[in-house]
């Protein structure tokens, strides 16, 4: 009975034992790549997409409305200033100006029988006719068919005016870029018609994205501070000034236009090119391998190696660009310091590791 008593714990406890989970398999130690932190100078290059625009172009149009009857410039036609570009119906017009000169007619006839009207008048008044009023009453009249004869005159140098303006005349030389409007529609004032690109100093236009808006005005005005080229010949760089950077992003890009000026070099509208901004040296960079950097919390992190006890934790950097394959790192590291740079995606913050060893050291050895 004592034996009974004394097995039934024992086999209790043998149960039990059987029957709880196994304990957790040990974190395997995982191998890694390292490198030591050493802090040096480096200068990035950023390069944008562009294109190759005239410096000045107008959306032309007529200053009164009409019906477009012919158009003598098409897509890609060079035109010189002061040439004929299109041409409106100029029958309205035309009966316009006959209106106002009849109008004008009528007002001077009025305004020179007032001016003799006035003249006997005074006359009378002289011999004692007429009384002072009177006279008053015809000098009015005459200032009245005066006023009259000056609004119909200028009426009627508007009415020139207008008609001349049938006319579509090319304000400079250059390239019709863009045709808007074809013989037969009715163009109101204004709506443009063709789109014309000015001879002279040709521009490069291209977007910078909002975090690099500051550095690019810093280069604004300083002659050759950038490097365009030419998708066409990208073995010579075109030295480019910054010219002008829009104040505000794109609503839908949510970028900022730059424009840089490359002069009166002979390249085509409409050319794509690069444009290539180099950044001053920069002192206490550190180069890193891309896999080195992961995110942690929202942001930029490397994991650390602790080499007295062989443990990782990860370290918030703050991250300056990338120039190839490599990440340049602005802060957040110290000179010395050990970062793992391949095997990161599988390490977890106090776990052990070892170093990596070649296959082909270790047959050596």
């Amino acid at each position: 009975m004592l034996a009974l008593r004394l097995g039934l714990p024992t086999l209790t406890a043998l149960m039990l034992a059987a029957c709880a989970p196994p304990p957790p398999p040990l974190e395997p130690i995982r191998a890694v790549r390292t490198q030591t932190v050493t802090l040096g100078t480096a200068a990035s290059e950023h390069e944008y997409a562009a294109e190759v625009r005239a410096r000045t172009e107008s959306r032309l149009g007529f200053r009164v409305g009409g019906k477009l009857a012919s158009r003598r410039a098409n897509l890609g036609d060079s035109v010189r200033a002061g040439q004929v570009l299109a041409q409106l119906d100029p029958a309205d017009l035309r009966l316009n100006v006959v209106a106002s000169q009849a109008a004008l007619t009528a007002a001077q006839a009025n305004y020179e029988f007032s001016t003799a009207e006035l003249q006997r008048f005074r006359e009378l008044k002289n011999q004692g006719f007429i009384s002072g009023w009177e006279l008053e009453r015809r000098e009015t009249a005459l200032a009245a068919a005066r006023g009259q004869f000056e609004q119909a005159k200028a009426q009627a140098h508007a009415q020139g005016n207008q008609a001349g303006y049938a006319s579509l005349i090319a304000d400079a030389s250059g390239v019709i870029t863009a045709v808007e409007a074809d013989p037969g529609t009715v163009v109101a004032a204004g709506a443009p018609v063709v789109r014309l690109a000015h001879d002279g100093p040709r521009d490069v236009v291209f977007n910078v994205p909002e975090d690099r808006v500051g550095a690019l005005r810093a280069f604004a005005g300083k002659a050759g501070a950038v490097q365009v080229l030419l998708w066409s010949d990208r073995a010579k760089a075109l030295p480019a000034t910054v010219r002008e950077v829009a104040a505000s992003a794109d609503p839908a890009t949510r970028t900022f236009v730059a424009k840089a000026d490359i002069g009166q070099v002979p390249v085509r509208l409409g050319q794509t090119a690069t444009v290539r901004i180099a950044t001053p040296p920069a002192k206490g960079m550190v180069r890193l391998p891309l896999p080195a950097v992961v995110e942690q919390n929202g942001g930029p992190a490397v994991w650390l190696l602790d080499r007295p006890s062989m443990t990782v934790k990860p370290h918030p950097v703050q991250v300056a660009g990338a120039e190839g394959n490599d990440v340049l790192i602005s802060g957040g590291l110290a000179e010395g310091q050990t970062v793992v740079t391949a095997g990161t995606h599988v390490l977890t913050a106090g776990q052990r590791v070892r170093l990596y060893v070649e296959p082909a050291s270790t047959a050596k050895r």
